[in-house]
């Protein structure tokens, strides 16, 4: 009776077991209906639909590399690198010297052969050209 009872639960248990499959591949077909009937194909879409799912990186687009002394300097945002660019080279590089790579008038003078009183008396007139030039352009000064 014993052997008689075994081969019935696994024929129950093999019938049952592929319904549940059955019932799962049916699940997974109506799922993947519904998301064919809800997903559009890349080409598919219009130039327009695609631009909107499309993202530009645009980390250094603003980044200016000047060079002083076999040094790159880089500077951010294109209102101030076109400011710099405007300037003679020997004003130019007392600011990014000083402003950019932290050096003292000093160490400044010793790099470029100048005396220190000159490199002061230069950086205040280019600051001062500075600050014209980025007023004209239109940049708006924070509250001092």
């Amino acid at each position: 009776m014993k052997d008689s009872i075994e081969p019935r639960i696994q024929n129950q248990f093999g019938a049952f077991c592929a319904k549940v499959l059955k019932n799962e591949a049916g699940c997974i077909r109506r799922e993947y209906a519904h998301r064919h009937d809800l997903e559009k194909s890349f080409d598919d879409l219009t130039s327009t639909e695609l631009e909107q799912t499309a993202t530009l990186d645009r980390y250094f687009d603003d980044e200016h590399i000047f060079e002083v002394l076999g040094i790159p300097v880089v500077v951010c945002g294109d209102l101030l690198a076109e400011a710099l660019a405007q300037l003679p080279e020997g004003k130019r590089n007392v600011i990014l010297l000083s402003y950019f790579l932290g050096m003292t008038d000093r160490e400044i003078g010793e790099r470029l052969n100048v005396v220190h009183q000159t490199i002061s008396k230069r950086r205040l007139v280019t600051l001062k050209e500075l600050r014209e030039y980025l007023t004209k352009e239109g940049f708006e000064w924070p509250d001092e």
